[in-house]
């Protein structure tokens, strides 16, 4: 009887601990296990569910991912398409018979030294970046030595293409690509991916994504984060020769959401072609009905006057929407003259009050107002410990929860696993910041039960949320993309706008 007894009242001290557990998550695991030991009741239970703040953070971004009332069905992605030949970028720089020197970054790459000395730069810092290769046999050769490297891997590449990759993983969703569709990248397109037949070529366009691991080492230079470096000799995508099958594409298609990238590819034109190109863009832009937003998926620059035209030549008041990240933002406040355009790069974590005040100055300089006609009211920030959606008043709905998504998949996708897991990610975002240096913001602490922080100035709302960095990333190519798609995927626009 008294054993009886005593297995009782361990049974019940045991659900009493476990009780304990439940109700209090956030008590130190140490109490916890102290004050189970103390009953002598054995090793202690693993509590229900991850105590960790990513695993907190994680169940909370669960619970806050609820679908728009209304959601997209048809979606038109172009013009930049092409096949990603991924493969480890010290190892290609070796098979190369190249050696480490001083790290140099050349706007354009007209060599294989200057390849060598473009990826070393960027590595050192941690950093992703895109450039072109102007040396069609050079490259040529460099692309055939990538692409028949052991262990190099074939993927769906280009902005366009990615975007309508991930889309097409909805089967509710209908989507049409277009872009220079080879016959390796239409064997590696989602069988929901539509093709028209005049985007269709006999060769594909090839990109070589450079990846390097965080604590890589190439001669002296030791990479802070793991990232990538992308070139190409890519001229069908360089002229968006796409464009106006795109265009000439949706009146058939009908689609409810548009969206548009690859201005970026267009480094390697000539300022005139450039220039038409972008006036064309509009004009066509234009021509799409109202109320069918337009997203614009921006990548990599390097050419300031480019930029500059992107933003002046009325590209920005056309579109709805937009995506980047750090380097895209603070290349386009250099170029544009906005604030903090005296900081030459981002000191580590790109400074949250500082990228809130880039994003406040484009909606307000370039966004839809009163007394301006532009299309532009959303933006969607990306960097790889946080995101940022800033949205005009009125325009979006559901957008604590595109967020919330779009970190969400940064961490899945660069795990290459279906939900998070919490053991493989860290939360490396600032524990306390300013939403502002322009003017008295507030401060921000974190918490990790409550993940998104929501903040408003002169009519803009603000969605930010952490990222879980994946601490072993398996493929940093193309998150960007993802990303956009999925908070795209999530976020609902009123209805007239």
């Amino acid at each position: 009887m008294a054993h009886w007894r005593g297995s009782a009242c361990a049974g019940f001290l045991a659900l009493a601990v476990g009780c304990v557990f439940l109700l209090e998550p956030e008590l130190p695991g140490s109490v916890l296990r102290s004050l189970w030991s103390s009953l002598r009741l054995g090793p202690a239970p693993l509590p229900p569910g991850p105590l960790s703040p990513e695993g907190r953070l994680a169940a909370a971004w669960d619970a806050l991912i609820v679908q728009p009332a209304r959601r997209w069905r048809r979606v038109a992605v172009g013009v930049n398409a092409c096949v990603d030949v991924v493969l480890s970028g010290v190892k290609l720089l070796q098979a190369l018979g190249l050696s480490p020197g001083d790290g140099r970054d050349h706007p354009v790459l007209h060599s294989r030294r200057d390849l060598e000395e473009a990826f070393t730069h960027f590595m050192g810092k941690g950093a992703a970046a895109e450039r072109f290769f102007s040396d069609k046999e050079t490259f040529l050769d460099i692309a055939h030595i990538a692409s028949e490297f052991p262990g190099a891997q074939h993927y769906v590449g280009g902005n366009a293409a990615l975007i309508g990759q991930k889309f097409a993983a909805d089967s509710d969703l209908k989507v049409l690509l277009c872009g220079p569709v080879g016959p390796k990248l239409h064997e590696l397109l989602d069988d929901n991916v539509f093709v028209p037949p005049e985007s269709l070529q006999e060769v594909d366009e090839f990109h070589l994504i450079l990846e390097y691991l965080a604590g890589e080492e190439w001669g002296p230079f030791k990479a802070p984060h793991a990232n990538r470096f992308i070139f190409s000799h890519d001229l069908s995508n360089g002229a968006m020769n796409m464009l106006e099958v795109f265009m000439s594409s949706l009146e058939e298609f009908q689609p409810d959401l548009v969206v548009l990238s690859g201005l970026h590819m267009m480094e390697g034109q000539s300022k005139e072609l450039q220039r038409n190109r972008l006036l064309e863009v509009v004009t066509s832009i234009s021509d799409i009905p109202t109320g069918i937003p337009v997203h614009l998926e921006l990548a990599s620059m390097t050419n300031r006057e480019l930029m500059s035209s992107i933003v002046h030549q009325q590209v920005f008041p056309a579109v709805t929407s937009l995506g980047l990240n750090e380097q895209e933002l603070l290349f386009l406040s250099q170029s544009a003259s906005g604030p903090h355009a005296s900081l030459s790069s981002w000191n580590g974590v790109p400074d949250i009050g500082m990228v809130s005040d880039i994003l406040f100055w484009i909606l307000k300089e370039h966004g839809r107002s009163k007394s301006r006609t532009s299309d532009l009211t959303r933006i969607h920030f990306h960097t790889l410990v946080y995101h940022i959606l800033a949205t005009v008043d009125g325009h979006w709905a559901n957008q604590l929860a595109a967020v919330a998504a779009g970190a969400r998949v940064a961490g899945t996708q660069a795990c290459a696993t279906e939900t998070i897991d919490a053991n493989r990610v860290s939360l490396r975002v600032p524990q306390e910041f300013m939403t502002s240096h322009s003017e008295a913001g507030s401060r921000i602490v974190l918490n990790p039960n409550k993940p998104v922080v929501e903040w408003h100035r002169e009519g803009v709302s603000f969605h930010f949320t952490p990222v879980l960095v994946c601490k072993d990333p398996v493929r940093t190519v193309g998150l960007g993309d993802a990303i956009s798609a999925e908070g795209l995927f999530y976020s609902e626009v009123y209805p007239g706008h």
